[in-house]
């Protein structure tokens, strides 16, 4: 039985977010219980020139709509990416993870062969769904929920390699 897309993208996708979620709500307490001003997690980077830990969660969530939206031929939901805070973050995840419960399974299901344009600001990549999910949604979203978990371990954040990959 071949795998369908809606089953590839989103339980990776929303087991993704629910560790995201999880691990951003531990920063925020130890945080709090160590003195130390939110600011300087959402802030943080790994090195200059890569995007702090508030447009990784930003990514993260375009990447996962943006499957969906290119794949399914729907409507996107636009988020204005200006995050602040950690209460801001939980509510672009949750935001995120409704709009993927809103897809139907039939707006992507059996499109593994359909085209898929990817537009970026080096020019236009071609996909068809199936390698588009495979070869760039999963892993630039994977890429930015690592980023972000990375982000906070190195600023001291108490986190394992449970949190990262979240509840069974």
């Amino acid at each position: 039985m071949a795998i369908e897309l809606h089953d590839l993208l989103a339980p990776a996708l929303l087991r993704g977010f629910a560790a995201m979620a999880t691990f951003l709500d531990k920063a925020r307490d130890w945080a709090d219980t160590q003195g130390i001003a939110h600011a300087a997690l959402l802030d943080a980077r790994l090195i200059a020139d890569m995007a702090p830990l508030t447009a990784q969660v930003q990514r993260a969530s375009d990447t996962a709509k943006g499957g969906f939206v290119r794949i399914g031929g729907i409507d996107n939901v636009a988020m204005a990416d200006d995050e602040a805070s950690f209460a801001d973050l939980q509510s672009r995840i949750a935001r995120t993870v409704a709009f993927i419960e809103s897809v139907p399974r039939a707006a992507i299901d059996g499109k593994e062969a359909a085209p898929v344009v990817l537009t970026t600001p080096g020019g236009d990549i071609p996909f068809t769904a199936i390698c588009y999910a495979q070869g760039f949604v999963l892993p630039n979203f994977y890429f930015h929920v690592t980023t972000a978990y990375a982000i906070l371990r190195m600023q001291g954040v108490p986190l394992g390699k449970l949190d990262y990959l979240g509840a069974r």
